[in-house]
């Protein structure tokens, strides 16, 4: 197949683009080389353009999108702005990539009509269900509104029941579950996610939207101080500085391998999946924040202090773990890696660079300043 990735160049797109070019694809790259993501004075990676067909562009110049878009069969549009807290003040920068961006890809689709083109891939993400599903011991299977800030400056971190507010048990957060972001960044990506399932239908295009959960390993950004907590926390550790935690160290993520997500990603090209699907893609487990600083300092031999700041950020849910069994069922897809296993080789890939603060004080004196980060 002839494949166009936006956003190909990053953590995701890089691995999925040679994964591609491996099983014989023909595969073009389109990438703007973010300086947030990849740094100042960034070019395309040899081992990428040995692979693929780079391109540097901008996923909202048009008539960009429309020459790389001409003779493809299948578009794969990973390119958009991430971080929950970012975004939150970030609002022009992620509306401008995440909602025009798509926005701009599917009016070279409808008014273009690319003519091989015939499937479109959509990264999306778990933060469009915010606090997800839960379970209340009354009320059955509930889906808690987002935080408040009052509640949470007072330490009562955990998620309620909508109904009578009593503390509710995470459940996994299945495909029908309400969208309720409670980020910018959530909002944009159930956005970007309804309009490409919304114009594939239409042109009669297989159209998915892939629920990526908290992805992580080897090759993931770690100068971005805004997205990726492994990241930050191997940094810190390296340079001997405290890991401080928000909440009370017990809020839980779904971590899912990048290599699980190539191959869920790969699995959905197949020409025997068809049609217009949400998918979540994870890896079934949660681990809570606290656990991730532990298995860091341990893998690096560290007696940093773990500080438990009691510190939260507006637009954070409190727990997350994706339930993967329509994927299952639709693809044959199964993650194969366990956490213990990836945060190994992810850290082992990261101690090779040199450590750095790379903003993350900056970052949140970001979030301070507007507001963004409360505690007590």
């Amino acid at each position: 197949m002839h494949v166009l990735i936006t956003g190909g160049a990053g953590f995701i797109g890089s691995r999925l683009a040679k994964r591609l070019a491996a099983g014989g694809h023909s595969v073009t790259v389109f990438d703007n080389l973010s300086e947030q993501v990849h740094g100042a004075n960034a070019r395309f990676a040899f081992d990428l353009e040995a692979v693929a067909r780079c391109v540097h562009g901008d996923v909202c110049d048009r008539e960009s999108v429309a020459r790389e878009l001409a003779n493809q069969q299948v578009v794969v549009h990973l390119a958009a702005e991430t971080g929950t807290g970012q975004s939150m003040y970030a609002i022009q920068r992620y509306e401008r990539v995440n909602l025009q961006g798509t926005a701009c890809l599917l009016d070279v689709i409808v008014n273009d009509s690319p003519p091989q083109l015939r499937k479109i891939l959509v990264a999306s993400s778990r933060a469009i269900y915010g606090e997800g599903k839960y379970q209340c011991s009354t009320h059955g299977v509930v889906f808690p509104r987002a935080r408040t800030a009052t509640a949470m400056s007072a330490g009562q971190f955990e998620a309620e029941c909508p109904v009578c507010a009593a503390t509710v048990a995470v459940l996994p957060t299945s495909e029908d579950t309400p969208f309720a972001p409670s980020s910018f960044y959530g909002l944009t990506k159930q956005v970007q996610e309804q309009m490409v399932l919304m114009f594939g239908a239409a042109r009669g295009l297989d159209a998915l939207a892939l629920r990526y959960q908290n992805v992580y390993g080897p090759g993931q950004s770690l100068s971005n101080p805004y997205t990726g907590l492994l990241a930050v926390f191997s940094n810190l550790v390296r340079q001997g500085k405290p890991l401080q935690i928000f909440e009370d160290g017990l809020e839980s993520r779904d971590f899912v391998y990048v290599d699980d997500v190539v191959d869920a990603t790969a699995a959905c090209l197949s020409e025997h999946v068809t049609g217009v699907h949400s998918l979540n893609v994870g890896s079934g487990v949660r681990t809570t924040v606290l656990e991730v600083a532990e298995a860091v300092r341990a893998f690096f031999k560290s007696n940093v202090p773990v500080q438990i700041t009691g510190k939260f950020r507006v637009g954070d849910i409190r727990h997350n773990v994706a339930d993967t069994t329509r994927i299952r069922e639709l693809t044959g897809f199964a993650p194969q890696w366990q956490f213990t296993a990836g945060l190994s080789r992810f850290l082992e890939w990261a101690q090779q660079s040199e450590a750095g603060d790379y903003g993350f004080e900056r970052s949140l004196s970001e979030l301070e300043q507007r507001g963004m980060l409360g505690g007590r």
